[in-house]
């Protein structure tokens, strides 16, 4: 079944100048995508569950398992500039 396809508005809504030559092709083109989505909506699928992914997928993260770490004061050990306990930067931003 063909579908009718008012190209002129789509071409306006997509702020696309188009030749008669383009809005001929694209009539034909976008009549074609449009039946096939048709088709696809006619698919028997009342008993399968919507899903985000084809497989099924699964927490592919490790543990968060605590682990050893630097002390506040060896990480800070190197730092060019420090102020109560952290990295002193230069201000980017003008704060009022």
């Amino acid at each position: 079944m063909p579908v009718e396809i008012d190209i002129d508005h789509v071409a306006k809504l997509a702020r696309l100048e188009l030749t008669d030559e383009e809005k001929d092709r694209l009539r034909s083109q976008l009549g074609l995508i449009l039946e096939h989505a048709a088709k696809v909506g006619e698919v028997a699928a009342h008993d399968v569950r919507p899903t985000a992914y084809a497989i099924p997928r699964s927490n592919v993260l490790r543990p968060d398992d605590l682990t050893p770490s630097l002390t506040q004061e060896e990480a800070l050990a190197n730092a060019p500039e420090t102020e109560a306990g952290r990295f002193k930067v230069p201000r980017i931003a003008e704060v009022d």
